[in-house]
């Protein structure tokens, strides 16, 4: 798997994952982390994302001190105490999950951004806890939410602590509705599992960064277990919104617009 981790200094050639051209990394940053050659849309962290996303000095982040324990003292390579805290140096989060309020182009949102380098971006308890408050919070403030989704899906250091999350968010979603709100989804690069088939499926408008792999199991074992070939192209965002689970496909230096038109659309 391609390794798009924002650690290469900025004015450094470096040779493109996804084209294989040499691209120059200021270049690569002045696109939003998106390569000038092939257009390929690297991942990018949570903190990255919402400098991106939001007016500037807009965003009040808020449940900043929820931190995951440790409830089944699972071990795989290491225990997942050691794994929590290598995470939280690598990256100086506390979760996987950034959440708080914020402006893009003027309208006020309740803003969650999962963190794909952050564990991969797994939803545990307090993933899950944090994304419920977003939504929470949009129902409280009669603002939109908006969640932008990066996750290979539950964390299974947490078992069905992990999975029962899937309810929860998706609970706190029909709350939402039956308020009224308005739910706008950015499926980015990847977008899973656990995640996939829960909140990331349940917007009002699900849009996507293209070419990002959305889907529940990944594409190797889906094939292995159904012992087929797999159409061409399967389980991007171009092919989910050629089946009707993604609205639109919208490159990264048009987002903000394409949310702010969104909301104005909705009249919220």
């Amino acid at each position: 798997m391609a390794d798009d981790r924002l650690d290469v200094p900025a004015g450094l050639w470096n040779r493109c994952n996804s084209c294989s051209h040499m691209v120059y990394e200021k270049e690569v940053a002045d696109a939003l982390y998106v390569c000038p050659e092939c257009g390929h849309h690297r991942r990018i962290d949570a903190r990255t994302r919402i400098l991106q996303l939001v007016d500037t000095d807009s965003f009040e982040e808020h449940s900043k001190d929820l931190r995951s324990t440790d409830p089944l003292k699972f071990t795989d390579r290491m225990p997942y105490k050691d794994r929590l805290d290598r995470e939280r140096k690598k990256t100086g989060e506390t979760e996987a999950v950034i959440v708080g309020t914020a402006y893009i182009r003027g309208r006020r949102v309740s803003l969650a951004v999962m963190n794909p380098h952050f564990i991969m971006a797994s939803m545990g308890a307090v993933v899950g806890e944090k994304i419920t408050r977003a939504i929470e919070k949009a129902v409280e403030e009669d603002v939109p939410l908006v969640i932008v989704t990066a996750s290979g899906g539950a964390r299974m250091q947490e078992g069905m602590v992990s999975l029962v999350q899937m309810a929860k968010t998706s609970t706190a979603l029909a709350a939402l509705d039956e308020a009224g709100g308005l739910y706008i989804v950015v499926s980015t690069d990847p977008t899973t599992a656990g995640v996939a088939a829960s909140f990331a499926s349940l917007g009002d408008v699900i849009i996507s960064e293209p070419e990002a792999m959305i889907g529940f199991a990944g594409p190797r074992v889906i094939a292995n277990t159904i012992n087929a070939e797999l159409p061409e192209g399967f389980q991007t965002a171009e092919f989910m919104q050629e089946h009707g689970f993604v609205d639109r496909i919208v490159p990264r230096d048009k987002l903000r617009s394409e949310i702010a038109r969104i909301i104005d659309y909705c009249g919220k």
